[in-house]
């Protein structure tokens, strides 16, 4: 195999998830079996060039598009560029934000404290990642071996030992994992935990739905407010305030005491900053029992399906058996060691049927790829950081006015790009783990961010675990969304800023994330009204009039999509208000914006020929 042959095949979409390019009713063991199979190749062939519409890519209007972009996008690197260089008047007031870094001559943008983190912790987490499942390995050899271990279709008495197995395994070490990340606060999760479990367990089964979104919301919100419920605190809140120059106050023994037990808070003490992802772990547990309530007998063999091969959507639908729903269980999902930090979010019967039988998705040369894969973006981010100084200069409180409209519109693009690469490799690597591991988690981001053009798409691409998890969890409980009638409309609004209004709380509990939910619902009306207003059958007979009036569209989306994205996680509303006074200050602003304008709408039009190709290979994301 050549080195571009293999580069095809890294950023190929079956090597960062086999849910993209096999259908979720279809078991991916039978797509093995059909691999050496040369009809069946064929006639799949066959079958994808039937799909879509021609191939755009040699045309003269691409070859256009091809010649622009070539020119631009290496310019907006430029300006990016030029905008930090050392030599600029601006460039001390951020330069503490920087770091030596290992190119020659560069320094390296270290403002951001949660990549900060993640940076300098990658060679302990690296070490992990290679200690836990060769310790696994080691337990299952010598402390729980199994017979006929590794066949390829073990009996269900085989699979529930190797559940046991497995699950007795994560249950041992998810304990000392959290005592190392947590130290005595490992206590405060494991009690949440339990009075979870006993919603679940104990109470009536109606009440089971509500008691759990409110135990669970209410968690967020005490979390938040108690900070983490600091044992020096409830000291204080039972004994008062330490009197100060006091021997005898046994007061001040206790808050001392609890001071004393806090100084112990593990390698993350503060624990409830990361424990929302848990959360969702919670919930799924919970309500996964109470629907399993009435399908006890529900199972594989009664949908006359083989339990070896099941399909993701059999996976996830059918319910794990009574026996189950166990504390062990459960504790060994909530804290599952590779996903507990960042996810992605698996369901738990999803995990429980992986546990029992291991997933065809699991093969070492797609797991090679994808840690290739990761490297790359690993790399990716460090030149960006060592060259655009771009989340310095916004931490250093600038004044917008002294930046050009181009630099602002630049500085403010390549952040939203900072943001979604900080954020897709803690994702990746943690799902690198759970792959080596042997746990098939969905991959959390399938598109870059400068890939997406439909706000509606969008966040079936960004944190995709999670847009599957309130799928399946709020989304379809609420009814989903209907635009047939107006009521039906009203409703299907009303449920999509329910939904966003617990994204936004769940990320934090602030105003701008309560904003930046709310601005996404706001700018989803319009392209709602315009595939109402613009139904593609009524262009059927002009499908390249439709595609440029849906470009001109999408273009308006993804000034949208920033706006809403640079509030909620960048700069905020006033940062946002201060760079678009910055923009449209004098006419240079305007005519950056015309030359904006006409970039998207190119570069759109190459997004939109993406999908198409997919088509052509029997692929539709939906994004």
């Amino acid at each position: 195999m050549g080195v571009l042959s293999y580069l095809r095949k890294i950023y190929d979409l079956d090597t960062l998830d086999t849910r993209f390019t096999n259908s979720s009713s279809t078991p991916y063991k039978t797509v093995i079996e059909s691999r050496n199979d040369a009809i069946a190749s064929k006639e799949r062939a066959a079958k994808w060039n039937n799909r879509g519409n021609p191939s755009r890519w040699n045309t003269p209007e691409f070859y256009l598009y091809y010649i622009y972009l070539g020119i631009v996008i290496p310019y907006m690197f430029y300006i990016a560029y030029d905008a930090s260089r050392t030599t600029d008047p601006k460039y001390k007031r951020y330069e503490h934000f920087l770091a030596p870094g290992w190119i020659p001559g560069r320094k390296i943008d270290v403002s951001d404290s949660q990549y900060g983190t993640f940076r300098k912790n990658i060679p302990y987490m690296a070490a992990l990642l290679i200690f836990h499942p060769l310790l696994r390995r080691v337990y299952n050899t010598v402390v729980y071996p199994l017979k006929g271990a590794g066949q390829s279709r073990p009996t269900p008495e085989e699979a529930d030992a190797r559940l046991n197995q497995r699950a007795s395994f994560d249950f041992g070490f998810a304990l000392i994992y959290l005592a190392a990340l947590h130290g005595v606060s490992a206590a405060k999760v494991l009690l949440i935990l339990y009075l979870n479990y006993q919603v679940a367990t104990t109470i009536p089964r109606k009440y089971v739905p509500a008691a759990t979104w409110i135990f669970n919301i209410g968690m967020l919100f005490a979390n938040e407010l108690c900070k983490g419920y600091k044992f020096g605190a409830i000291a204080e809140l039972i004994a008062g305030a330490p009197v100060q120059n006091s021997l005898l106050d046994s007061g001040s023994s206790l808050v001392s005491w609890g001071r004393w037990l806090d100084s112990y808070g593990g390698l993350m003490g503060r624990w409830e900053i990361l424990f929302n992802i848990t959360v969702l772990r919670l919930i799924s547990f919970n309500l996964d029992y109470y629907w399993s309530l009435d399908r006890r007998s529900y199972s594989p063999v009664e949908k006359q399906v083989d339990p070896t091969a099941l399909s993701e959507r059999d996976r996830v639908s059918i319910p794990a058996q009574a026996k189950d729903f166990s504390f062990r269980n459960y504790v060994a999902y909530a804290i599952y060691a590779p996903l507990y930090l960042t996810g992605p979010i698996i369901t738990f019967n999803d995990f429980i049927s992986q546990q029992r039988y291991k997933s065809a998705t699991i093969e070492t040369a797609r797991t090679v790829r994808y840690a290739v894969r990761f490297m790359f973006t690993l790399l990716a981010m460090e030149v960006i950081l060592h060259y655009d100084y771009v989340q310095a200069i916004s931490k250093a409180n600038p004044v917008w006015g002294e930046y050009t409209a181009a630099q602002l519109s630049l500085l403010s693009y390549f952040n939203l790009h900072l943001i979604w690469l900080k954020l897709l490799l803690p994702w990746r690597f943690f799902r690198l783990w759970s792959l080596v591991d042997g746990i098939d988690p969905p991959e959390n981001m399938i598109r870059c961010v400068s890939d997406n053009w439909s706000t509606l798409a969008f966040w079936r691409s960004w944190h995709r675990s999670f847009y599957r998890w309130s799928i399946r969890y709020i989304y379809v409980p609420l009814g989903g969304s209907s635009f047939r009638t107006p009521r039906d409309a009203g409703r299907s609004i009303l449920t999509y800023v329910l939904v966003f209004t617990f994204v936004a709380l769940w990320h934090d509990i602030q105003l701008r994330l309560l904003i930046w939910g709310w601005l996404v619902v706001f700018f989803m009306l319009p392209e709602m009204a315009a595939g109402f207003i613009f139904p593609r059958r009524a262009f059927e007979r002009h499908p390249t009039a439709y595609r440029m009036l849906c470009c001109v569209g999408a273009v308006g989306n993804v000034f949208m999509m920033m706006t809403a994205n640079l509030v909620g996680f960048a700069v905020g509303v006033d940062g946002l208000q201060r760079i678009i006074a910055g923009i449209f200050r004098d006419f240079s602003g305007l005519t950056f914006i015309v030359m904006a304008c006409i970039t998207l709408f190119m570069g759109i039009q190459i997004m939109f020929e993406i999908r198409e190709s997919e088509a052509r290979r029997g692929i539709n994301l939906k994004c």
